[in-house]
């Protein structure tokens, strides 16, 4: 049986959910007209990483062995997973269904250089981004649900793709809730980018992830203390 968990463990965990949920979510928000990307980033995101990085070494210092493990796992499966994302989206790119390259795009606005236009630095910038994105996901997937299943991965991950298509993000890129405006291939290639993240993210994070409880588990255990 494994032990009782203590208040600092679920406060560990509960603060790198919300420190992960951040960075998601913050494209949304420049795209919803609150500050630009480039604000954001500076004044949110880099302390939200800051925030993140002190919770690792604290479950590390403490001896909870499983929270830093399972940040760490969701963090390579969450980079491998949008590896499958990113190539589905770039082959529905090249194919014409979206709209842009959404990375290039992010770069852009990262470094607030909209009047240039997308160059080396801000494409790097973009696509470290979406990247640390996907790892954000990983994250959250992965002290949420622990090893999980490969139906709760792919579920999870469709509903980060609908919940993109219905954002004010899809209305700022002039494609209408779900992109029908573009065209049936836009939601399509979102959907299918987004199962192959979750299959993937599924197959490392169950490999990585062995002995690792769900957050309803670590909950029960500290409820019971």
């Amino acid at each position: 049986m494994k032990p009782t968990v203590s208040y600092r463990e679920i406060v560990l965990i509960l603060t790198a959910l919300l420190m992960a949920g951040i960075s998601p979510n913050l494209f949304v928000a420049a795209q919803a007209g609150h500050f630009t990307l480039h604000h954001l980033a500076i004044v949110v995101l880099f302390p939200s990483l800051a925030v993140l990085a002190a919770v690792y070494l604290l479950a590390r210092l403490w001896g909870f062995s499983d929270v830093h493990r399972q940040i760490l796992n969701g963090i390579i499966a969450g980079l491998v997973a949008t590896l499958g994302l990113e190539l589905v989206r770039q082959i529905g790119f090249r194919m014409g269904t979206m709209p842009g390259d959404m990375p290039k795009l992010l770069g852009v606005l990262l470094l607030n250089r909209f009047a240039q236009g997308p160059g080396l630095l801000s494409n790097i910038a973009g696509y470290a981004y979406h990247f640390w994105n996907g790892a954000a996901f990983g994250i959250i997937f992965s002290l949420i649900f622990g090893r999980g299943r490969v139906w709760i991965a792919t579920m999870f991950a469709v509903l980060i793709g609908i919940g993109f298509m219905v954002s004010p993000v899809t209305i700022a890129l002039g494609v209408g809730y779900f992109g029908m405006d573009f065209g049936w291939g836009f939601p399509l290639t979102v959907i299918l980018a987004h199962i192959a993240y979750g299959l993937l993210l599924e197959s490392v994070i169950y490999r990585l992830n062995s002995d690792t409880d769900t957050i309803f588990q670590r909950l029960k255990r500290g409820w019971k203390r």
